[in-house]
């Protein structure tokens, strides 16, 4: 039996088992040795029973030399000592990193653009698998006890109007998992809005391929019930000349764990990757990314912005982005930042960018958290505005260049009335 391996695998190692580059320190900008190993085929069946990695290395050492696998048994037992846990509150995880997730799976209710198709296969359908590896341990128990999977599909050449909506309602507080699986062909374009709401504790995997000179939108809601908990692992995997948006919003739940990834399978790819997050007292908001540009002459544009309010609110934001060897011509830049508006409340925020070639148009990252400008607050109440008043402008104008990115005009308008019932919740 093949044993599972440490490194983060290529696109190219995907499609084709080529060697995958292993990085280095995640301590900051860094140039990084090549490091190859030998590769495994990915795709179809030969994902329902092998493990994976690319690249050879210390696990931990670079966002590139992460143990990828298909089986739970290749992770160890979480300890809260591993980069990927280190701010995790592990206790509140509910089972979902022990082992087989029993409970009944959420309800997927989806109600789809026309032209766009939906289907519930088996976890063993050749799809399955194609765009992307479990990267956690929680991740690998959620592909394990999948059974099912929701497919949506976009005809090549189709330009779909309006969103497709898939619904998830959690099913009860026993650990369950899901899987979505989104496909936008060759030069089609779709947005596809994933909301999660009820009560829950779930453990998700979603994939989405982008094809050629395709554009793909994907929002995914985070708005459960406070005593949810929630991992979503969403990978996507971008072709040659495409468009992928990406936005992840989280609103709701006691523990919600989002980590999303980009990697580049053709040059031309353009990525932007957007966040919004809202927490309060007790909430655990955490969102991981990870860019990969495997590929030359690809762009990608991370924001993600959040406000915090009430004690022990607490939020992580990691962004990792890789640029390999060979991807000369990588244009990047990814930003964070968090607003506190009471005592009490913790933002993370930890930016990382991995370079292994200097043949590059950009690469840059930025990270904030602080509390009102006063300046700002100076400015409006000068101008006759109250206190109360001027900070609730402040904060709607700070998580509105987010908003404003979905573009579609109900789903924007349900988020600000979110935003102003978090604020009267606040008391500002």
């Amino acid at each position: 039996m093949e044993k599972a391996r440490i490194g983060a695998p290529s696109i190219d190692e995907i499609d084709a088992g080529t060697p995958a580059i292993a990085g280095m320190s995640e301590e900051g900008e860094k140039l990084a040795a090549e490091n190859p190993a030998a590769g495994s085929p990915l795709a179809g069946e030969a994902v329902k029973s092998h493990s994976h990695g690319g690249g050879v290395g210390v696990p931990d050492s670079s966002r590139a030399g992460r143990l990828t696998s298909y089986r739970l048994a290749d992770f160890p037992v979480l300890t809260g000592r591993e980069e990927d846990w280190r701010f995790t509150p592990l206790q509140r995880l509910r089972g979902l990193d022990k082992g087989e997730l029993v409970g009944q799976p959420p309800a997927v209710a989806v109600s789809a653009a026309e032209g766009v198709t939906v289907e519930t296969v088996g976890h063993d359908d050749a799809r399955i698998g194609s765009a992307g590896i479990p990267e956690d341990r929680v991740s690998a128990a959620a592909w394990e006890s999948a059974a099912e999977a929701t497919v949506l599909t976009v005809p090549a050449g189709f330009q779909a109007e309006g969103e497709t909506t898939v619904t998830v309602t959690g099913a009860g507080e026993d650990p369950a998992a899901s899987h979505v699986f989104i496909h936008a062909k060759p030069n089609s374009a779709a947005v596809v809005v994933l909301d999660h709401q009820g009560t829950g504790v779930v453990s998700e995997n979603v994939e989405v391929l982008v094809e050629e000179g395709a554009k793909l939108t994907v929002v995914s809601i985070q708005d459960w019930n406070d005593d949810s908990v929630h991992a979503s692992a969403q990978q996507a995997k971008i072709g040659k000349d495409a468009h992928f948006k990406h936005v992840v919003v989280n609103l709701g739940g006691n523990l919600v764990r989002v980590t999303p990834s980009a990697r580049f399978a053709g040059q031309g790819g353009d990525v932007e990757m957007y966040g919004l997050y809202f927490a309060d007292a007790g909430q655990h908001f955490e969102q991981r990314l990870f860019v990969d540009h495997a590929v030359p002459n690809c762009k990608s544009r991370v924001t993600y912005k959040g406000a915090l309010q009430g004690r022990d609110a607490h939020t992580v934001w990691v962004g990792d982005v890789l640029i390999r060897k060979e991807a000369e011509g990588t244009d990047t830049y990814e930003m964070n930042r968090n607003l506190l508006l009471t005592d009490g409340a913790r933002a993370d925020s930890v930016p990382n960018l991995e370079i292994e070639t200097g043949l590059i148009e950009g690469a840059g990252h930025a990270s904030a958290t602080g509390r009102f400008d006063d300046e700002h607050l100076f400015y409006l109440m000068a101008r006759g505005i109250p206190e109360d008043a001027a900070r609730r402008l402040v904060v709607r104008g700070f998580l509105n260049e987010v908003i404003q990115q979905i573009k579609v005009p109900a789903l924007e308008e349900r988020l600000r009335d979110a935003v102003e019932r978090e604020l009267e919740a606040g008391n500002l």
